[in-house]
């Protein structure tokens, strides 16, 4: 799918805390929810806003389109095509709040799913935007625009419409300073969200296995296309050695066949 739209700004890091100012401290949780309905259905799920700074805060919620760009960044848009949009489903309360130091809030959401809707996996999100709770809004507003905002992502899956995903592209990339990764390219030519699992297992040239790393665990949107970067050196386990290497990727996409690449890394 290529949505056209009218940007209304970029991904925001998605972070469980943020700061406004030297004072002020946010938590919002949490920051995915996915949801599982039928055609019909109504559900209603809450989300704690935590204020854990010295000052007072003001919040405003509101609901907003998304998709991701290619390397799985979080894009938030007015969309012209609204064939996975739940936003018209969605209702939350309240728009507005100040959260006092030290107490926290809940904003509630509910998605109504009309009873025509077909089976896909459908999404929504909600931008949380904070400022002082008093004195000039505006010109705050304008100082915090981005690093003041905090979105959680809303899934609607609706019935069980069956994965259809392909691993398209297997490559290797390196930057100075930066450690080795492997990059898979997904099409999701299906009309639901899967998420990735799986394995990658790098050998040497005499055939011993001297790393085994875990693919990350990230959503493909429906009718959508995206990379998966794989980074060869996992925190909590030793550095993979320089050295040249054959590679096998495995990735489960939900589907009955695991999805298998291979290729060659060279680790600097």
């Amino acid at each position: 799918m290529t949505m056209k739209t009218k940007c209304l700004t970029t991904a925001f890091a998605l972070l469980t805390a943020v700061p406004v100012s030297a004072q002020v401290s946010i938590e919002v949780s949490p920051l995915r929810v996915e949801l599982k309905a039928e055609p019909g259905g109504t559900t209603t799920q809450a989300i704690t806003i935590a204020n854990t700074g010295a000052e007072a805060v003001r919040v405003r919620a509101e609901l907003s389109d998304w998709f991701l760009s290619r390397d799985g960044s979080p894009q938030f848009v007015e969309a012209t095509d609204t064939t996975y949009s739940a936003t018209g489903w969605t209702r939350l309360a309240p728009p507005e709040q100040t959260i006092e130091p030290g107490r926290d809030v809940i904003v509630r959401f509910s998605v109504t799913i009309p009873a025509a809707t077909q089976p896909a996996g459908y999404r929504t999100g909600i931008l949380f935007e904070f400022g002082p709770a008093a004195g000039n809004t505006a010109a705050h507003r304008r100082e915090v625009q981005v690093r003041s905002r905090i979105a959680t992502l809303i899934y609607v899956n609706v019935g069980d419409p069956p994965p259809a995903v392909e691993l398209v592209d297997l490559r290797s990339r390196y930057t100075p300073n930066q450690p080795a990764q492997i990059i898979a390219i997904l099409k999701n030519s299906g009309r639901r969200t899967v998420r990735t699992r799986g394995t990658v297992t790098l050998t040497d040239a005499s055939g011993t296995v001297v790393a085994k790393v875990q693919v990350p665990d990230v959503p493909v949107l429906p009718e959508s296309e995206r990379e998966v970067a794989i980074a060869l050196n996992e925190p909590d386990k030793p550095a993979v050695p320089a050295g040249d290497y054959y590679v096998e990727v495995r990735i489960d996409a939900g589907m009955p066949a695991v999805l298998v690449g291979e290729t060659t890394v060279k680790v600097p």
